[in-house]
């Protein structure tokens, strides 16, 4: 009964995560420049595929470490069991992914300035479940 519970609230929040999405105070563009220092282990966008992180096509609303056909470290499973990626929990996790989920798989350090993570989920938050771009 949880999970189907949980299935609900997912569906739920991925139209409100759109909605969200669009309020974001990060410039896309500059999120663009930004992504590249994630190139290296993240895909986003058409055809983005799982490398040594997961693609990140439609990641808000998402819940973290659920993608199939992906495999998450156990931290970020449990770490996602009871959220979806907004941005207040993509905030936090980009500032410092090893504090907020110990354990992680996730070698970088974070971003440090709020400007870059504003700016690159503002990005991310541009792409659909195809990678197609979905409005800036």
């Amino acid at each position: 009964m949880m999970k189907f519970i949980l299935a609900i609230a997912l569906t739920a929040g991925t139209g409100i995560a759109a909605a969200q999405a669009q309020d974001l105070k990060g410039d896309a563009a500059a999120g663009e420049k930004v992504f590249n220092k994630c190139k290296a282990c993240h895909a986003v966008g058409e055809g983005a595929k799982n490398r040594v992180g997961p693609e990140l096509n439609e990641l808000f609303g998402r819940q973290p470490g659920s993608l199939e056909d992906f495999k998450y470290s156990k931290a970020m499973v449990e770490f996602g069991e009871d959220k979806v990626w907004d941005e207040e929990h993509l905030t936090t996790y980009l500032a410092a992914p090893r504090k907020v989920v110990k354990g992680t798989k996730m070698a970088f350090a974070g971003l440090k300035k709020e400007e870059d993570i504003d700016n690159v989920i503002a990005y991310l938050a541009t792409f659909d479940s195809e990678g197609a771009k979905t409005g800036e």
